[in-house]
């Protein structure tokens, strides 16, 4: 794959979020998971995700239903996650991203566009792999002997 042409279609990317609006939970304490397709030229929004019932510490049940909601996607957006919910969800081949601060959704959707029309760094390109067979071209090997 040519790395400035993302021509893969689409990418899923998730997001913890309390308001609908903003990175703003934590991953095993997030009442809503929303969820958007993503190109380098649009994004729409796909589904919400909703999660009742005992959400807090030590409640490790609480991760199954949020890791089969987002199995389609190549990125989770966070405000905080634990070490077992991180180890499961890159387990999954899902990149964990931690937010520093609370930031709107459009506003990193809009980042991940302007990253993915140009040269995406090597973790977004394995993640825009997700779920695709990997193809080798050996024209393109260069072998010095």
């Amino acid at each position: 794959m040519n790395a400035k042409c993302f021509t893969g279609g689409n990418m899923k990317v998730a997001f913890a979020t309390e308001d609908g609006r903003h990175v703003d939970a934590h991953f095993g304490w997030a009442k809503t998971i929303a969820v958007y397709d993503v190109t380098p030229e649009e994004f729409h929004f796909v589904t919400a995700f909703e999660f009742a019932g005992e959400l807090r510490d030590g409640n490790e049940d609480k991760l199954g239903p949020k890791l089969e909601a987002i199995k389609d996607c190549a990125i989770l957006y966070v405000a905080a996650i634990g070490g077992s919910g991180a180890a499961r969800v890159v387990a999954k081949n899902i990149h964990p991203v931690k937010v520093v601060e609370t930031q709107s959704i459009e506003d990193i959707l809009l980042r991940l566009q302007t990253v993915l029309g140009g040269t995406p760094p090597p973790w977004l390109r394995k993640a825009l792999n997700k779920g695709r067979e990997r193809k080798f071209d050996f024209e393109d090997e260069v072998v010095h002997g």
